[in-house]
């Protein structure tokens, strides 16, 4: 478009492009990839806290971006999340207590001493003590704060949640608490979650599959145990070897990775990895591989496994 003297042309960041997979219920799916990936935004697009350019979304069959804001109430009850940061995700002003009512109020459920009673079994359910109810977010640990963020996430015994790096920002110690209270909460709600995160131990412990996203496209996916023992993508193949491994006498091959990560207002043509990728062949800069299917649900989009 032209604007007085000077030409303005209007790009698009393509933040997540032909992205498609499915979550059973009370499976894990691991999604990880480099920061800037797609990884949260594809979180947020699920929950329909962002906007849709195309595509569809679909929870027990329903397309939750062609629902009324009076379907879409009732499906907020089903679907939650975990934000990252535990610290910018309380408000402030609030009480404990007052933050884990909130979901009650909105959804008018239950009565006043009723909510007040659920408030303190979502406390006791994430290992806080009772006086939590009365303090406000700053008097608590970034620990305590995530367990918060947890016990509001289950508040309306969800089905789905979304966890996007719930740990990442808390003390590794603590991290492993957090951690065994998601596995702990999902086996006894039999919740779906999809669990973004960085760490690739920490996915590999907590997730049933795992897919791998590379400049805004899932480029592998597949049970863990098959993924971190038969990657297929090199992307894949780079992230594994960078992961440190508790014996100092195993020494595993580095790859490193060389090159620049492509613009996503420009993406390259071809393969999105190809000027990165230690295997890359000159077709590779031709061809966009869709998922190709390697066997036992394991799934990767590079033309060398086809």
């Amino acid at each position: 478009m032209n604007q007085g003297w000077f030409k303005h042309e209007e790009k698009f960041v393509h933040a997540v492009d032909d992205v498609s997979f499915d979550l059973q219920q009370g499976e894990v799916l691991g999604l990880v990839g480099e920061s800037g990936c797609g990884k949260s935004t594809t979180g947020r697009l699920i929950l329909r806290l962002l906007s849709l350019t195309s595509g569809r979304v679909l929870f027990q069959g329903q397309d939750i971006f062609q629902m009324d804001r009076k379907r879409l109430r009732v499906l907020r009850q089903k679907m939650q999340i975990i934000f990252q940061d535990p610290y910018a995700s309380l408000n402030p002003r609030m009480t404990v207590g007052e933050i884990l009512e909130e979901p009650f109020i909105i959804h008018r459920m239950g009565t006043r001493s009723e909510r007040k009673l659920r408030v303190q079994q979502l406390l006791t359910k994430v290992g806080l003590s009772s006086d939590a109810v009365s303090r406000y977010p700053h008097e608590f640990s970034g620990g305590q704060r995530q367990r918060i963020g947890v016990a509001r996430a289950i508040a309306l015994n969800p089905q789905f949640i979304v966890a996007d790096e719930p740990v990442s920002s808390l003390d590794v110690s603590i991290q492993a608490q957090i951690i065994n209270l998601l596995e702990d909460l999902q086996e006894e709600y039999r919740l779906s979650i999809l669990f973004i995160a960085h760490d690739l131990n920490m996915v590999r412990h907590i997730s049933d599959r795992v897919a791998v996203m590379y400049l805004g496209r899932i480029v592998e996916i597949a049970d863990s145990r098959e993924l971190f023992s038969r990657p297929m993508h090199p992307y894949t193949e780079a992230l594994i070897s960078a992961v440190p491994v508790p014996d100092p006498k195993t020494k595993r091959p580095r790859i490193i990775l060389e090159g620049d990560l492509p613009s996503p207002i420009d993406l390259p043509q071809g393969c999105r990895f190809y000027s990165r990728c230690p295997k890359r062949i000159p077709d590779c800069q031709k061809i966009d591989p869709p998922l190709y299917d390697v066997g036992q649900g394991h799934q990767a989009a590079c033309i060398l496994v086809k």
